[in-house]
């Protein structure tokens, strides 16, 4: 359960699984597949990826590795290796990559991998043959003796591609089940039985053309495993055992998926979800298989109130060119200014419909606020209504992490503590405020810090007067959708400042976050009250034992204390920033966060400023430098241009020039607090960064930079829209506002792969199956922000709309939401510019 690798400070910058659109029946082609230069083997219909994208050295297993297989547009197969395990959880064991080569033989990819503590080294040989593809296991050496009856090669598919499907083993038949329900060891291991076993061959959902696989192994035996009954994030598993003694061709299938003869991928028609206000720019963009014949044109239809449907317009499409795998054409519908309810119509379907209102931004930002920050809070119970969010969390915080340790959420520890408390010992002081970071429930200080610095920003340029959710800090007391005449943003930027100075308060410094210590407890699914007993731990005790407010059960969370400088940084603008937003409402914690700040910047002052300069054992490591010129900035704008500050910014200047692509937005916040020169030395820097943006816009037909790691971008598009609007207020001569609702745009469902709004419940088409607190259920929490469309390499973008477990694209971040806030209220303001 990893997390964005930026925050927002730092940042410069549709529905169902597609169904099938067939010239032909639903039979099986004889295509053979062909390998192409990028490795991989590839026919109309049928995609083989191999190992284009590797097991991660972090989080390991993150169902985007070893051989997949997308077959008519869904990848439904996923990390064909050598694993250790019949069900391997994410942090299981695995292989990892050396090298892929082309083969021997024509259309052959090879990979090799290894084990390489445990003497296991071993090539993959992917052929294609006749209609399907061969998979063959060479090992370097017969498998060591530790190893024998654990080794063997398996291959996962998506549960949601198969939930209620039939299969067989050999002839027997079974049912991929809705709900995991065994069979288990009975030996109190825990560990899954077969589903089925001892065939030679498996054949998966022979009754659906469209995610039929069959596969038949020449050593030895097939079984099938609900990896679920392991964990909710397993997938369906089909698993060969390695013989003891076996070298070459230790293990050999031939795999066939049927591949609809003539499959072609049904046009997507992606546009904003919450539609578009009179006056700004209206271009929706239509996906395109390249195999598809396009229709030059398309129809924007109104609907009216008896049902009906009137063209208003009907015109050429524009290409867009190839991006990926697909065609893009450009349907450009801004003369239409009418409001009314408007749907598109192409190639003969009409999309879900959406509104053209003066009002159609005006709700796209509250429920961001109301709802997924309020449930994101720590060390509060949260209630809606009848609903329960959770009760109050983390009552326990927290006990110190100990030296010298790499935690398996990528939180590291060096050898010194930065703390005056021993490793295991009870932390008083910080079990209040804070958020919990993800779908999981640490609390990550820099994006805690981002979500205060977020919220006080859209207050200060743009206004969030919104009063729906209750907060009783004393009474640890949350509750949605009750007003208690208090601003939510203030109350949020509050809650997040209260953790922020108990760790200066505590520690004199900033922490890199508070995790919990054991990976049973971090993997805990639903609410955060639960997750620990809120009992202090005594090592005196039995772990059943309670007395008193205590307990034996090591559950608190741990803090991780290094002091870094970046992190010290990002914490002193944030609470430059609060204390701004406090003044009035809370004046006693204003001027503590203002002195905490001045003293933490300060204390920075005195020789950090290099890149790379102290340790950095965070998750995600962050550049001191820019954190400076951010504090920089934010204690000017407190300070109202405060000369030590302006003069301390000036010194900055070349951090700023090498940085701008990352803090152009904050830098130039600071204008107004400067002198002229200030502004003319950052003129050229806004033209630099225009012309590198509308290059990487050239590279795409959405128009904002797309991420290509290994986790989806939402949070820097947003980042970016942001960015550009304060850039264009700052040089409104340089700088549009197309850049920013273009951001927009894509968030709310001009997209790859899918029209779906990334923020769930926004818009009348959204994600509603997210990973967050309540993933088990398939559900979604309102108002959070999705990270949206990963590019599977080399050219596959995927945003799974059924299966909430790929983090990489369906974890909710509270600072990827906080920052959705703002780019949103940036966003409205630039549509009201709109002549």
């Amino acid at each position: 359960m990893p997390r964005s690798a930026f925050i927002a400070l730092l940042a410069s910058v549709g529905a169902c699984v597609v169904p099938a659109f067939s010239g032909g029946a639903g039979t099986a082609s004889a295509q053979s597949l062909t390998a192409t230069p990028a490795g991989t083997l590839e026919t109309q219909g049928l995609s083989v990826i191999i190992d284009q994208n590797q097991f991660s050295p972090i989080f390991f297993d993150e169902k985007n590795a070893g051989i997949q297989i997308v077959l008519h547009g869904n990848r439904l197969a996923t990390d064909g290796a050598v694993r250790l395990d019949p069900t391997p959880e994410q942090w299981a064991r695995v292989p990892a990559f050396v090298s892929r080569t082309k083969g021997s033989e024509p259309n052959q990819i090879v990979v090799r991998s290894t084990y390489k503590d445990m003497n296991l080294a071993y090539a993959v040989k992917v052929t294609a043959e006749g209609d399907g593809f061969r998979i063959a296991v060479d090992l370097d050496q017969p498998l060591p003796a530790s190893l024998a009856g654990k080794a063997g090669f398996n291959l996962d598919f998506l549960p949601t591609a198969y939930f209620g499907k039939t299969y067989l083993m050999d002839a027997a038949p079974g049912l991929f089940p809705r709900h995991p329900t065994g069979p288990m060891a009975k030996d109190g291991s825990g560990d899954p039985l077969p589903m089925a076993s001892g065939g030679k061959s498996v054949t998966l959902s022979p009754e659906d053309p469209l995610t039929r696989v069959t596969i038949t192994s020449d050593q030895g035996p097939l079984s099938l495993y609900d990896a679920r009954n392991r964990a909710q994030n397993g997938w369906f598993v089909v698993r060969s055992m390695i013989a003891a003694g076996a070298k070459e061709n230790a293990v050999v299938w031939h795999v066939r998926p049927n591949v609809v003869k003539n499959w072609v991928r049904e046009p997507i028609v992606s546009f904003n979800q919450a539609g578009y206000t009179p006056n700004r720019p209206k271009i929706a963009l239509i996906e395109l298989d390249p195999k598809f014949k396009a229709p030059t044109d398309a129809a924007l239809v109104r609907l009216t109130a008896d049902g009906g449907q009137q063209t208003v317009l009907r015109a050429r499409t524009q290409s867009r060119g190839r991006w990926t795998r697909y065609d893009y054409a450009a349907f450009d519908f801004s003369t239409v200014r009418e409001p009314g309810i408007y749907a598109i119509s192409y190639a003969g379907k009409t999309t879900n419909p959406f509104r053209i209102a003066t009002d159609a931004y005006d709700r796209i930002w509250q429920t961001s606020l109301d709802t997924f920050i309020a449930e994101q809070m720590d060390h509060v119970g949260i209630r809606e209504q009848y609903r329960v969010w959770s009760a109050p969390s983390h009552l326990d915080d927290a006990r110190q992490a100990p030296p010298n340790i790499t935690h398996f959420d990528g939180y590291k520890m060096g050898a010194n503590l930065d703390s005056p408390f021993k490793a295991g010992e009870h932390i008083p002081g910080l079990a209040v405020g804070g958020f919990q970071d993800a779908g999981d429930y640490d609390i990550q200080t820099p994006e805690n810090a981002a979500v205060v610095r977020d919220l006080v920003w859209a207050r200060e340029l743009f206004g969030l007067d919104w009063d729906e959710t209750s907060v009783d800090e004393a009474a640890r007391a949350v509750e949605i959708r009750k007003p208690d005449g208090v601003e939510d943003a203030v109350q949020q930027i509050r809650h997040g400042t209260l953790q922020l100075l108990a760790q200066y308060k505590v520690f004199g410094h900033a922490i890199v976050g508070i995790v919990d210590p054991a990976l049973r407890q971090y993997a805990h699914l639903g609410e955060a009250g639960s997750q620990t007993d809120s009992l202090l731990y005594d090592a005196a005790l039995k772990p059943a034992e309670r007395k008193g407010g205590t307990s034996g059960a090591p559950d608190d969370r741990w803090a991780f204390t290094t002091d870094l400088p970046a992190n010290n940084l990002l914490v002193a603008a944030a609470l430059a920033a609060s204390s701004r937003a406090l003044a009035t409402s809370d004046p006693a914690m204003a001027k503590d966060a203002l002195t905490a700040a001045t003293a933490m910047w300060g204390k920075q002052q005195r020789g950090i400023a290099k890149s790379g300069d102290g340790r950095d054992d965070s998750s995600s490591p962050r550049s001191a430098e820019a954190a400076n010129v951010a504090a920089t900035i934010e204690l000017l704008i407190t300070s109202k241009g405060d000369k030590v500050y302006a003069d301390r910014l000036r010194q900055l200047l070349p951090v700023i020039h090498q940085n701008f692509g990352w803090i152009g937005g904050v830098a130039v916040r600071a204008i107004p607090f400067m002198d002229a020169d200030y502004r003319a030395q950052l003129a050229p820097l806004v033209q630099q960064f225009k012309a590198k943006a509308d290059g990487d816009r050239a590279r795409n037909p959405f128009g904002v930079p797309i991420s290509d790691g290994s986790w989806a971008g939402s949070n820097q598009v947003v980042s970016f829209g942001t960015s550009m609007y304060l850039m264009h207020k700052a040089f409104p001569e340089l700088i549009g506002t197309g850049y920013t609702l273009d951001a927009l745009d894509y968030v709310l469902g001009r997209h790859p792969a899918n029209n779906l709004s990334l923020v769930s419940t926004v818009g009348t088409d959204s994600k509603l199956i997210g990973y967050g607190h309540n993933r088990a259920d398939y559900s979604f929490i309102p108002g959070g922000m999705v990270p949206g469309v990963l590019i599977v390499k080399p050219d596959f973008p995927e945003l799974k709309t059924d299966w909430p477990f790929l983090w990489f694209e369906n974890e909710y971040t509270v600072s990827t939401t906080s920052a959705y806030i703002l780019a949103a209220r940036a966003a409205m303001a630039a549509a009201a510019e709109a002549k």
